[in-house]
């Protein structure tokens, strides 16, 4: 099996910045997507912009309704999302299950993978905006894959069809991975903005324009002198804003 042997029906559970943007990228490739979840207002606003056609649904919906299912919330409500779907045996054989987060593998999927569901932990090095913008940077980024080795090449070929680069992470490297993750963000967050308070407190309008070419070029010229090819875009919003709503399952 292999996500280009046919179409598949895709439900997103969650509708931060991440899951609707993966959601359109996977339209654009020619999969349906069945239904997305959406509690605030403004991930509703997102699911509308990113996929007006697309109904906002439960979850227990979703997951009954879709070949595969994308979990974009945040990391915190990963774990108690997929167990309490497996606690009422929501889970389906032979559905794919594709989580977002940086720091999990597989092994977070185990109450899905024990009901028959093929799991996979798919990360997108990329610092999302949750708008339409993020599909062309998508095809800038690189992906971590990891995945049981008999079904990598899904994994894979769901990154391609988004236009990004897969790579393969092993179950045991992603703590590691999401703490390169985390400094690059942190880091690059905090400095940009110390940088474009000091340009603001000496009279210079939109500093953060002003440093942008600045800041392109310099991380450019360190990731090749660290042996990666460069990208405008290295770091990943974890912090996903659309939460599960109180007493459903998982929440």
């Amino acid at each position: 099996m292999t996500a280009r042997a046919g179409r598949l029906g895709i439900g997103i559970i969650g509708a931060g910045k991440v899951g609707p943007v993966l959601g359109a990228a996977l339209a654009g490739a020619g999969h349906a997507i069945t239904g997305i979840s959406a509690v605030s207002e403004e991930s509703r606003d997102r699911a509308e912009a990113m996929l007006p056609a697309v109904p906002v649904l439960d979850i227990p919906s979703i997951v009954e309704r879709s070949e595969l299912v994308i979990l974009a919330v945040p990391d915190t409500e990963l774990e108690s999302l997929v167990a309490g779907l497996a606690a009422t045996s929501t889970w389906q054989a032979g559905q794919l299950v594709v989580h977002t987060a940086a720091g999990f593998g597989t092994s977070v999927l185990a109450p899905a993978q024990a009901l028959g569901a093929i799991p996979l932990a798919i990360h997108p090095a990329m610092d999302f905006t949750g708008t339409s913008i993020d599909i062309a940077r998508l095809a800038e980024s690189w992906f971590a894959v990891t995945a049981p080795a008999p079904v990598q090449p899904i994994g894979q070929a769901l990154v391609v069809e988004m236009g990004g680069e897969p790579v393969l992470i092993a179950e045991a490297d992603r703590a590691a991975y999401a703490e390169a993750i985390d400094i690059a963000t942190a880091f690059s967050r905090s400095i940009v903005a110390q940088a474009t308070g000091i340009l603001a407190g000496i009279g210079v309008e939109n500093a953060g324009g002003f440093l942008s070419s600045l800041v392109r070029s310099s991380v450019d010229n360190a990731l090749q002198e660290g042996g990666r090819t460069p990208l405008d875009e290295t770091a990943f919003d974890r912090d996903d804003d659309d939460t599960l709503p109180p007493g459903t399952i998982g929440g």
